[in-house]
Protein backbone atom coordinates (compact mmCIF):
# COMPACT_ATOMS: atom_id res chain seq x y z
CA UNK A 1 0.00 0.00 0.00
CA UNK A 2 1.32 3.68 -1.30
CA UNK A 3 2.15 5.69 1.90
CA UNK A 4 2.19 8.71 0.37
CA UNK A 5 -1.17 11.13 1.86
CA UNK A 6 -2.34 13.94 1.17
CA UNK A 7 -4.60 16.45 3.88
CA UNK A 8 -7.94 16.44 3.28
CA UNK A 9 -11.02 17.62 5.56
CA UNK A 10 -8.02 17.58 8.41
CA UNK A 11 -7.11 14.09 8.33
CA UNK A 12 -4.05 12.37 6.06
CA UNK A 13 -5.79 10.06 3.30
CA UNK A 14 -3.91 7.95 1.26
CA UNK A 15 -4.09 9.46 -2.52
CA UNK A 16 -5.99 6.56 -3.83
CA UNK A 17 -9.53 6.29 -2.27
CA UNK A 18 -12.27 4.27 -3.12
CA UNK A 19 -15.47 5.34 -5.18
CA UNK A 20 -18.57 3.30 -3.71
CA UNK A 21 -20.81 3.96 -6.51
CA UNK A 22 -19.42 0.60 -8.45
CA UNK A 23 -21.60 -1.34 -5.63
CA UNK A 24 -25.14 0.17 -7.00
CA UNK A 25 -27.08 -1.20 -9.92
CA UNK A 26 -26.13 1.14 -13.13
CA UNK A 27 -27.53 -1.08 -15.77
CA UNK A 28 -25.65 -4.03 -14.31
CA UNK A 29 -25.87 -6.31 -11.10
CA UNK A 30 -24.77 -5.06 -8.12
CA UNK A 31 -23.35 -7.01 -4.92
CA UNK A 32 -25.43 -8.11 -2.22
CA UNK A 33 -25.81 -6.38 0.63
CA UNK A 34 -23.54 -8.40 2.62
CA UNK A 35 -20.71 -8.78 -0.19
CA UNK A 36 -21.23 -4.87 -0.55
CA UNK A 37 -20.35 -4.68 3.22
CA UNK A 38 -17.50 -7.33 3.24
CA UNK A 39 -16.04 -5.67 0.09
CA UNK A 40 -16.22 -2.36 1.78
CA UNK A 41 -14.06 -4.14 4.96
CA UNK A 42 -11.94 -5.41 2.57
CA UNK A 43 -11.16 -2.03 1.09
CA UNK A 44 -10.12 -1.16 4.57
CA UNK A 45 -8.15 -4.02 5.33
CA UNK A 46 -6.27 -2.92 2.04
CA UNK A 47 -5.28 0.28 3.69
CA UNK A 48 -8.01 2.50 1.88
CA UNK A 49 -9.22 5.58 3.98
CA UNK A 50 -11.59 7.59 1.68
CA UNK A 51 -14.44 6.86 0.66
CA UNK A 52 -16.46 8.66 -1.68
CA UNK A 53 -20.72 8.07 -1.49
CA UNK A 54 -23.92 10.22 -2.61
CA UNK A 55 -27.22 9.15 -1.15
CA UNK A 56 -28.76 9.13 -4.44
CA UNK A 57 -26.19 6.01 -5.36
CA UNK A 58 -28.55 3.06 -5.46
CA UNK A 59 -31.63 4.80 -3.69
CA UNK A 60 -29.61 4.90 -0.42
CA UNK A 61 -28.61 1.43 -0.49
CA UNK A 62 -24.60 2.28 -0.89
CA UNK A 63 -24.58 4.24 1.92
CA UNK A 64 -26.29 1.80 4.17
CA UNK A 65 -23.48 -0.65 3.41
CA UNK A 66 -21.41 1.94 4.76
CA UNK A 67 -22.99 1.89 7.71
CA UNK A 68 -22.91 -1.42 8.55
CA UNK A 69 -19.35 -1.60 7.38
CA UNK A 70 -17.64 1.11 9.38
CA UNK A 71 -20.18 1.83 12.60
CA UNK A 72 -19.08 5.80 13.11
CA UNK A 73 -15.92 5.60 15.04
CA UNK A 74 -12.65 7.87 15.34
CA UNK A 75 -11.36 4.40 12.96
CA UNK A 76 -13.66 4.52 10.52
CA UNK A 77 -12.44 5.84 6.90
CA UNK A 78 -12.76 9.53 5.76
CA UNK A 79 -16.20 9.28 4.51
CA UNK A 80 -17.23 11.99 1.64
CA UNK A 81 -20.70 12.23 0.31
CA UNK A 82 -22.37 14.64 -2.16
CA UNK A 83 -25.61 16.23 -2.32
CA UNK A 84 -27.56 18.46 -4.66
CA UNK A 85 -28.87 15.37 -6.46
CA UNK A 86 -31.11 12.74 -5.80
CA UNK A 87 -33.07 9.86 -7.00
CA UNK A 88 -36.65 9.84 -8.29
CA UNK A 89 -38.68 7.18 -9.74
CA UNK A 90 -35.37 5.53 -10.89
CA UNK A 91 -33.72 8.74 -12.56
CA UNK A 92 -31.85 11.08 -11.63
CA UNK A 93 -33.21 15.13 -10.72
CA UNK A 94 -31.63 18.10 -9.29
CA UNK A 95 -32.16 18.80 -5.47
CA UNK A 96 -30.42 22.26 -5.52
CA UNK A 97 -32.34 24.72 -3.69
CA UNK A 98 -31.08 25.49 0.32
CA UNK A 99 -33.49 23.64 2.15
CA UNK A 100 -33.04 20.45 -0.08
CA UNK A 101 -29.25 20.49 0.51
CA UNK A 102 -30.04 20.50 4.22
CA UNK A 103 -32.74 17.67 3.86
CA UNK A 104 -29.54 15.81 1.69
CA UNK A 105 -27.14 16.11 4.38
CA UNK A 106 -29.78 14.64 6.63
CA UNK A 107 -30.77 11.78 4.38
CA UNK A 108 -26.91 11.19 4.12
CA UNK A 109 -26.27 11.65 8.01
CA UNK A 110 -29.72 9.06 8.39
CA UNK A 111 -28.15 6.39 5.93
CA UNK A 112 -24.56 6.68 7.00
CA UNK A 113 -25.44 6.11 10.83
CA UNK A 114 -23.55 9.22 11.90
CA UNK A 115 -24.21 12.83 13.17
CA UNK A 116 -22.13 14.28 11.56
CA UNK A 117 -20.24 13.42 7.76
CA UNK A 118 -17.10 14.51 7.32
CA UNK A 119 -16.86 16.26 4.04
CA UNK A 120 -19.88 17.27 1.84
CA UNK A 121 -19.31 18.01 -1.58
CA UNK A 122 -21.92 20.45 -3.52
CA UNK A 123 -22.95 18.66 -6.69
CA UNK A 124 -23.83 21.81 -8.82
CA UNK A 125 -25.68 21.24 -12.01
CA UNK A 126 -24.90 23.83 -14.50
CA UNK A 127 -22.54 22.16 -16.58
CA UNK A 128 -22.15 18.93 -18.39
CA UNK A 129 -21.59 15.75 -18.12
CA UNK A 130 -24.97 15.05 -16.10
CA UNK A 131 -27.78 16.65 -15.19
CA UNK A 132 -28.77 19.90 -15.78
CA UNK A 133 -30.88 22.81 -13.69
CA UNK A 134 -33.56 24.01 -15.21
CA UNK A 135 -36.13 26.70 -13.32
CA UNK A 136 -36.75 27.22 -10.05
CA UNK A 137 -33.68 24.50 -9.72
CA UNK A 138 -31.15 27.30 -11.09
CA UNK A 139 -29.88 28.40 -7.61
CA UNK A 140 -26.84 31.44 -7.19
CA UNK A 141 -24.41 29.56 -5.29
CA UNK A 142 -23.63 31.79 -2.85
CA UNK A 143 -27.15 30.78 -1.59
CA UNK A 144 -26.28 27.13 -1.75
CA UNK A 145 -22.55 28.19 0.17
CA UNK A 146 -24.63 29.93 3.27
CA UNK A 147 -26.85 26.68 3.51
CA UNK A 148 -23.73 24.86 3.94
CA UNK A 149 -21.73 26.92 6.16
CA UNK A 150 -24.87 26.91 8.63
CA UNK A 151 -24.55 23.43 8.73
CA UNK A 152 -20.84 23.13 9.14
CA UNK A 153 -21.37 25.66 11.89
CA UNK A 154 -23.93 23.17 13.37
CA UNK A 155 -21.05 20.39 13.65
CA UNK A 156 -23.34 18.59 11.19
CA UNK A 157 -20.25 18.31 8.61
CA UNK A 158 -16.78 18.72 8.64
CA UNK A 159 -15.81 20.25 5.25
CA UNK A 160 -17.35 21.79 2.55
CA UNK A 161 -16.73 20.84 -1.31
CA UNK A 162 -17.51 21.66 -4.78
CA UNK A 163 -18.39 19.18 -7.85
CA UNK A 164 -18.75 19.64 -11.17
CA UNK A 165 -18.16 23.30 -11.00
CA UNK A 166 -16.26 26.53 -13.31
CA UNK A 167 -13.26 28.38 -12.04
CA UNK A 168 -15.73 31.36 -11.31
CA UNK A 169 -18.19 29.23 -9.13
CA UNK A 170 -14.77 28.22 -7.31
CA UNK A 171 -13.83 31.48 -6.96
CA UNK A 172 -16.73 32.89 -5.63
CA UNK A 173 -16.76 29.95 -3.42
CA UNK A 174 -12.76 30.69 -1.78
CA UNK A 175 -14.11 32.70 1.07
CA UNK A 176 -16.50 29.89 2.16
CA UNK A 177 -13.26 27.76 2.62
CA UNK A 178 -13.10 24.55 0.37
CA UNK A 179 -11.54 21.76 1.06
CA UNK A 180 -12.17 19.94 -2.39
CA UNK A 181 -13.51 19.99 -5.68
CA UNK A 182 -14.47 17.12 -7.72
CA UNK A 183 -15.10 17.45 -11.41
CA UNK A 184 -14.45 15.06 -14.65
CA UNK A 185 -11.22 15.54 -15.54
CA UNK A 186 -8.58 12.98 -17.28
CA UNK A 187 -5.60 12.35 -19.33
CA UNK A 188 -8.13 12.93 -22.54
CA UNK A 189 -10.84 15.06 -21.38
CA UNK A 190 -9.01 18.32 -20.36
CA UNK A 191 -11.65 21.11 -20.37
CA UNK A 192 -11.66 21.75 -16.33
CA UNK A 193 -7.84 22.65 -16.45
CA UNK A 194 -8.76 26.37 -15.39
CA UNK A 195 -10.71 24.78 -12.25
CA UNK A 196 -7.65 22.46 -11.56
CA UNK A 197 -5.09 25.69 -11.94
CA UNK A 198 -6.82 27.49 -9.70
CA UNK A 199 -7.50 24.37 -6.49
CA UNK A 200 -3.38 24.15 -7.35
CA UNK A 201 -2.71 27.97 -6.56
CA UNK A 202 -4.92 27.62 -3.16
CA UNK A 203 -3.35 24.19 -2.77
CA UNK A 204 -7.45 22.79 -2.67
CA UNK A 205 -7.32 18.62 -3.10
CA UNK A 206 -8.68 18.34 -6.72
CA UNK A 207 -10.70 14.62 -6.87
CA UNK A 208 -11.19 13.68 -11.25
CA UNK A 209 -14.03 11.57 -11.08
CA UNK A 210 -14.33 9.14 -13.85
CA UNK A 211 -10.81 9.22 -14.50
CA UNK A 212 -10.19 6.81 -16.84
CA UNK A 213 -13.24 8.90 -18.67
CA UNK A 214 -16.14 6.08 -19.50
CA UNK A 215 -18.38 7.14 -16.91
CA UNK A 216 -20.26 8.28 -19.51
CA UNK A 217 -22.25 6.86 -22.76
CA UNK A 218 -20.06 8.36 -25.83
CA UNK A 219 -16.82 9.16 -23.66
CA UNK A 220 -13.16 7.74 -25.09
CA UNK A 221 -11.44 5.98 -22.81
CA UNK A 222 -8.35 6.41 -21.64
CA UNK A 223 -7.49 2.70 -21.28
CA UNK A 224 -7.97 2.97 -25.43
CA UNK A 225 -5.47 5.48 -26.37
CA UNK A 226 -2.71 3.89 -27.99
CA UNK A 227 0.33 5.56 -26.18
CA UNK A 228 -1.17 4.98 -22.59
CA UNK A 229 -1.34 1.14 -23.77
CA UNK A 230 2.73 1.11 -25.12
CA UNK A 231 2.94 2.99 -22.35
CA UNK A 232 1.61 0.50 -19.60
CA UNK A 233 3.28 -2.08 -21.90
CA UNK A 234 6.68 -0.24 -21.26
CA UNK A 235 6.54 -0.50 -17.90
CA UNK A 236 4.54 -3.73 -17.62
CA UNK A 237 1.77 -2.64 -15.69
CA UNK A 238 -1.78 -1.62 -17.20
CA UNK A 239 -3.29 1.47 -19.03
CA UNK A 240 -5.93 1.81 -15.85
CA UNK A 241 -2.57 2.18 -13.57
CA UNK A 242 -1.19 4.61 -16.47
CA UNK A 243 -4.37 6.65 -16.88
CA UNK A 244 -4.28 6.81 -12.47
CA UNK A 245 -0.56 7.68 -12.41
CA UNK A 246 -0.70 10.21 -14.84
CA UNK A 247 -3.28 11.87 -12.83
CA UNK A 248 -1.45 11.34 -9.62
CA UNK A 249 1.81 12.68 -11.09
CA UNK A 250 0.04 16.05 -12.71
CA UNK A 251 -0.63 17.42 -9.09
CA UNK A 252 0.60 16.51 -5.88
CA UNK A 253 -2.66 17.15 -4.07
CA UNK A 254 -4.62 15.15 -6.54
CA UNK A 255 -7.14 12.08 -4.69
CA UNK A 256 -8.62 9.65 -6.81
CA UNK A 257 -11.43 7.44 -6.06
CA UNK A 258 -11.59 4.78 -8.39
CA UNK A 259 -14.47 2.24 -8.29
CA UNK A 260 -14.32 -1.64 -8.46
CA UNK A 261 -16.86 -4.27 -7.28
CA UNK A 262 -13.70 -6.83 -7.89
CA UNK A 263 -10.97 -6.86 -4.85
CA UNK A 264 -8.18 -7.79 -7.92
CA UNK A 265 -9.02 -4.68 -9.62
CA UNK A 266 -8.83 -2.19 -6.79
CA UNK A 267 -5.40 -3.99 -5.60
CA UNK A 268 -4.80 -3.10 -9.23
CA UNK A 269 -5.93 0.62 -8.72
CA UNK A 270 -3.97 1.14 -5.79
CA UNK A 271 -0.99 -0.09 -7.14
CA UNK A 272 -0.83 3.27 -9.58
CA UNK A 273 0.20 5.45 -6.93
CA UNK A 274 3.82 3.37 -7.01
CA UNK A 275 4.11 3.78 -10.87
CA UNK A 276 6.53 6.29 -11.87
CA UNK A 277 5.84 7.73 -15.25
CA UNK A 278 9.05 9.93 -16.90
CA UNK A 279 8.80 13.48 -17.28
CA UNK A 280 7.61 13.72 -20.58
CA UNK A 281 4.66 10.95 -20.62
CA UNK A 282 3.51 13.09 -17.40
CA UNK A 283 3.35 16.73 -19.37
CA UNK A 284 1.55 14.69 -22.88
Amino acid sequence: MPQESVELAGRQVHRVGYGAMQLAPHGRPAPSPADAVALLRAVSDLGIDHIDTAAFYGNGSVNRAIAAAFPASAHSPLIATKVGAREVGGKLVTKQKPAELREDVLTNLRGLGRENVDLIYLRRADIAPGIIATGDQVVPIEDQLAELMALRDEGLIGAIGLSNVTVEQLQVALPVGIDAVQNFYNFLDRDTEPVLDLARQQGIAWIPYFPLGSGFPGRPRVTDVPSVIATAADLGATPSQVGLAWLLAHYDHTLLIPGSSDLEHIRQNLAAADLELNPDRITT
